[in-house]
This record gives structure tokens, C-alpha cells and sequence, in this order.
């Protein structure tokens, strides 16, 4: 009714509740604020000036000091990289086998699938049908198997990350679940304006940005983005490892708790600052990679 404003806090809930993109909301919250306080001030435009600069100036000091926390484990991750490159081809297969069957189950257990891990196993492997579990949840296993597939196919082709491929990936991954809505954004023109937004920064930021945070920001931008009915958690997942892989690195699987997992996302939301998601990815990235050593060591 416009009698209150709502809180930070409130506006997250919102953003949520009602899958409507979390920075826009911010956004709005915002300059509502910011004109309450000061809109009928005579030196207001004035004041927002100097504001705008001690905000730029105070951004650079962070944004200097957080890159520089991130860059040691990214030259720790860059030395384990090229282990694990130097490994000979049956090595490197095994590596990626194993992480993809991890990936798979761990993935669909952060949605709620009920397969654990020998069940995910052998639907994969062996085709098995798991009795007392959903074919929904068969073909979250399956599909995700094939978009995997897919994924590699267009990376071994050098076939670049496009909006196009994007699309084809979600309806791989929601074949025979909600075919309706598979490979197509929600009926929403601010949706497939905000995508469109979104492969424009891509474009532009994916041969300047770290692929790692490259692949982490992403992620967040599709999470909060939320561009399709179901599978948004699932195919932002999928993006993030694409770029991953695409630039010589292996899957950065999220095996953490499920609360665990939404704490970091909460945190972010509520801080306004992405770098402790990408610090998160950066250490799973890292731990994978001394995992997938250790395995070929033995």
C-alpha cells in the first residue's frame, strides 16, 4: 500500500519469494532511500557527486585488497593446473570420468534428488532403473549426463559459450521432465532482456576477467537472473563448469552441505559482495584438483 518501506532483509525475502532479479530490487530499494533523504535538499545534486566519488575511491581499496587474497590461490590453482596437464591420457580420462559421475550426483543432491552416489553410478553407467526412486529423478541423472557430453563435444569442436547453445543446453537437461518449458525462457520480456544483458557482459568480459571468476560470476547472474521456469540452479551449475572446462580446468563440484552452500549465496546477497562466492569456487577448485593428484598418485 506504500505506508512502509520495506528493509534490506525484506527485500531479499521478496527477490526470492517472487524470482524477480535480486539487483534490480536493490536497485529500486535504493534510490527510494536515497530520495527520502535528501530529494527536496537545495544541494542534494551536489552532495551525490561527492558521494559517487568517495564511493568509487573506497571501491578500488576493497576491490585492490580482495584480488589481491584471491590471486594467491589462483597461482596456487595455476601450479596444480599444470600437474594435473602433464598427466599422460588415460590418467587424464580417469580424472575426468570420476569427476563427472561426482559432479552429476552431487549436483542433483543439492536439488533434492534422493539417488546417492552407487545409485547415480548405475543409472549412469549401467542404464539400471533404481527401485522406489522417480523417473524424474532417473532423467535428472541421464540428462545431465548428456548435457555433460555436450558440453565437452562443443569444447573439443572450440565451439564458443553462446546464448544459442545456452538454450539447447536446458532443454538437454529438462528433456522428458517439463518439456513445455525446455530450452525456452520464462514468458517474460525483462527476462530475455536482463539474458540478453547477460551474454553482452560475456562477450565483453570473458578474454579480460579470470576464467575462474569469469565462470563464478556467471553462475551468480543466473541464479539471480532465474531466466527459466525450472532448472536454474542446475544450468547455472552447468555453465559455470563449461567455462571451466573450456579453459583447461576440471569441475569445480560443490559437495558441501546444502545449508552450508546457501549460507555463502545468503552471505553474498545480504553483503552485496560477490567475492565470497568466488572465493567458495576457488576453493573447491583448488581442492578438487589436489584430490584428482592424490587419486593418480596412488
Amino acid at each position: 500500500s506504500g505506508g512502509r518501506k520495506p528493509t534490506r532483509e525484506q527485500i531479499l525475502k521478496l527477490s526470492q519469494l517472487l524470482e524477480i532479479d535480486y539487483e534490480t530490487l536493490m536497485i529500486a530499494w535504493l534510490k527510494a532511500k536515497i530520495l527520502h533523504e535528501i530529494e527536496d535538499e537545495e544541494f542534494a545534486l551536489k552532495a551525490l557527486l561527492l558521494v559517487e566519488q568517495e564511493i568509487q575511491n573506497n571501491k578500488k581499496v576493497i576491490e585492490s585488497s580482495v584480488l589481491s587474497t584471491i590471486q594467491i590461490v589462483l597461482d596456487e590453482i595455476e601450479i596444480l593446473k599444470q600437474q594435473i596437464s602433464s598427466l599422460n591420457h588415460f590418467d587424464l580420462r580417469r580424472i575426468s570420468k570420476a569427476l563427472e559421475l561426482e559432479f552429476i550426483y552431487e549436483s542433483n543432491r543439492l536439488t533434492g534428488n534422493s539417488l546417492n552416489f552407487e545409485e547415480t553410478k548405475s543409472v549412469i553407467n549401467e542404464g539400471l532403473t533404481i527401485t522406489g526412486k522417480t523417473m524424474h529423478e532417473h532423467l535428472e541423472a541421464v540428462n545431465l549426463q548428456e548435457a555433460i557430453a555436450y558440453i565437452k563435444d562443443l569444447n573439443q569442436k572450440k565451439v564458443s559459450i553462446s546464448e544459442k547453445e545456452f538454450l539447447v543446453m536446458h532443454n538437454l537437461y529438462m528433456r522428458g521432465i517439463n518439456p513445455e518449458n525446455s530450452g525456452k525462457y520464462k514468458n517474460d520480456p525483462l527476462v530475455i532482456r536482463e539474458m540478453n544483458l547477460f551474454f553482452n557482459w560475456f562477450e565483453t568480459n570473458k578474454n579480460s576477467l579470470h576464467p575462474i571468476i569469469l565462470a563464478s560470476e556467471s553462475y551468480l547472474k543466473i541464479i539471480n537472473l532465474n531466466p527459466f521456469e525450472t532448472g536454474n540452479l542446475q544450468i547455472a551449475n552447468l555453465l559455470m563448469n563449461w567455462i571451466l572446462l573450456q579453459n583447461g580446468y576440471i569441475f569445480a563440484t560443490i559437495q558441501e552441505n546444502r545449508e552450508n552452500y546457501l549460507s555463502i549465496l545468503e552471505e553474498y546477497q545480504n553483503k552485496n559482495d560477490k567475492s565470497f562466492f568466488i572465493n567458495y569456487i576457488l576453493q573447491i577448485e583448488k581442492a578438487n584438483l589436489l584430490r584428482a593428484i592424490e587419486w593418480v598418485s596412488k
